[in-house]
């Protein structure tokens, strides 16, 4: 049973990886809109990877007999000055997330429930390659703003990101993955 101040504190994660998740459609929108298939595309393939994290994290408290919570979440931004801004948005909001991923282990750890501490294990190490995808990406979408088709030609040369699934991540509520 997981301490109740984990669940509560998970709950709230919840809404921040569905509020990412639709953060993402709006930047796959805008790079759609800027006919740059291959960024939409990826942004599309986070945004499902964002959803996905948060309906793991529903599934782990049904498992435990707790409530989950499926929250409202803030309309997203949508306007951006150029291609390099919705980069730079994702990492920023992959580096807090991975502050609060951080903060959830830390809170199961100090309440000694360990089988949250396990299962939050998973997403520390998903946080260290998102946080490493996004940079990587920002750094590219930078060399390419004057000519954007460069950062297609990476994204279509380095496959964007598809490593397929994971067989280690937790199950997803509705058999999401």
């Amino acid at each position: 049973m997981p301490d109740p101040a984990f669940t509560a504190r998970l709950n709230e994660q919840i809404a921040y990886e569905f509020s990412a998740s639709q953060q993402y459609i709006a930047v796959a929108v805008y790079y759609d809109d800027e006919t740059l298939p291959r960024l939409a595309s990826f942004f599309y393939a986070q945004a499902l990877e964002e959803r996905n994290h948060a309906m793991m994290m529903i599934k782990y408290l049904q498992d435990a007999d707790e409530q989950a919570i499926v929250p409202a979440v803030s309309a997203p931004r949508t306007a951006f000055a150029d291609i390099v801004e919705p980069v730079a948005l994702a990492l920023e909001q992959e580096k807090r997330v991975t502050d609060q991923i951080g903060e959830l282990a830390g809170l199961a750890r100090d309440q000694r429930d360990y089988q949250s501490e396990q299962f939050m294990q998973w997403f520390l190490k998903e946080q260290v390659e998102e946080v490493s995808s996004m940079k990587d990406l920002l750094t590219v979408v930078r060399r390419s703003a004057e000519n954007p088709m460069l950062a297609e030609e990476h994204l279509a040369r380095e496959g964007g990101g598809d490593e397929g699934e994971d067989p280690t991540a937790p199950p997803a509520a509705g058999g999401a993955v």
